[in-house]
């Protein structure tokens, strides 16, 4: 069997897996019972609001992915359509239901847009080699994400297990976090296989596009960077530089394997670590307007 059947029996194999082993979340082995919600509300907000709305995006990921890939492997489509997406529209709606109780004004959630540049890919990925590298950029986004994830899930746990919040700790947020590495384990398999398939040319567009378009998950614009340096902070991320570039290195470690592996001296992406860092500032700048009392608190979309 060539490599390339064997890569996709395995991620047949995997995505099927999954979807036995990691149903969406059961809404009735939620318990949302709390001790001090106005304590997790002030804690842990941003996590909450933030997580909530991106999780939900991914009816529109999916959109998105439609317009990107018109003719994606099946094994591909099975996962984003019938696997990733119930799951990850489950964690929305657990994680929307808790921050109403705690009082949280929600993010609005983006359902529907598709971006030109998507739709430009797309109708450019109708030529296969095109596709491949859109392919690519998908794979990569999605590994990045999936690790920031986990990770964000993971302080997130172990904040609200100090804070004595056992109910939602262990049966809003450990659920959650429990289906997020299966995720992540598609994308590298998947990526590892492809992109040992791809031409010179392919892996220098990769590499071009990665470079110029890399932004943190859930950031559209600028008003979301602020939002997520503000997850940053309260997740503990963004108290130092060195910690900021260690969280880049967890989440870019593959993506940085796989591209610039041969650059010596690099360990994480530049443009990783320079995206955290910019929206650790931006979070910063609004929380210094807030301080001194200017208006305009929340950046426009297109400041």
């Amino acid at each position: 069997m060539s490599k390339a059947g064997d890569l996709d029996d395995r991620l047949t194999e995997h995505v099927e897996r999954l979807a036995d082993e990691h149903p969406p979340i059961d809404l009735d082995s939620v318990d949302y019972s709390m001790n001090r919600p106005g304590l997790i509300a002030r804690r842990f907000g941003p996590v909450l609001s933030y997580m909530a709305r991106v999780e939900l995006e991914v009816e529109r990921n999916v959109l998105e992915l439609a317009t990107l890939l018109p003719d994606p492997p099946e094994v591909d489509r099975h996962f984003y359509a019938d696997v990733w997406m119930p799951q990850e529209t489950r964690h929305g709606e657990i994680l929307d239901r808790l921050q109403a109780m705690l009082g949280i004004d929600p993010l609005k959630a983006d359902l529907t847009s598709v971006s030109i540049r998507l739709r430009l890919l797309g109708a450019l990925g109708r030529f296969g080699p095109v596709q491949d590298v859109s392919r690519m950029l998908y794979y990569l986004t999605g590994m990045a994400t999936e690790r920031s994830a986990v990770i964000a899930y993971s302080q997130l746990h172990n904040g609200l297990l100090k804070l004595d919040e056992r109910a939602i700790a262990e049966t809003v947020v450990a659920p959650i976090r429990r289906q997020e590495p299966g995720h992540f384990a598609f994308y590298q398999l998947s990526s590892r296989g492809l992109w040992g398939q791809l031409g010179g040319w392919q892996k220098w567009l990769i590499r071009t596009l990665r470079r110029l378009t890399f932004t943190p998950v859930g950031v559209e614009h600028k008003r979301q960077r602020a939002d997520f340096g503000r997850v940053m902070d309260a997740l503990g991320i963004s108290t130092k530089d060195s910690d900021v570039v260690r969280h880049a290195e967890q989440i870019a470690r593959v993506e940085h394997e796989l591209l610039w592996a041969r650059r010596k001296g690099l360990r994480v992406p530049t443009y990783v670590v320079d995206a955290l860092r910019q929206a650790v500032e931006a979070a910063k700048a609004e929380a210094d307007i807030v301080a001194i009392g200017l208006p305009g608190r929340r950046l426009s979309p297109e400041a």
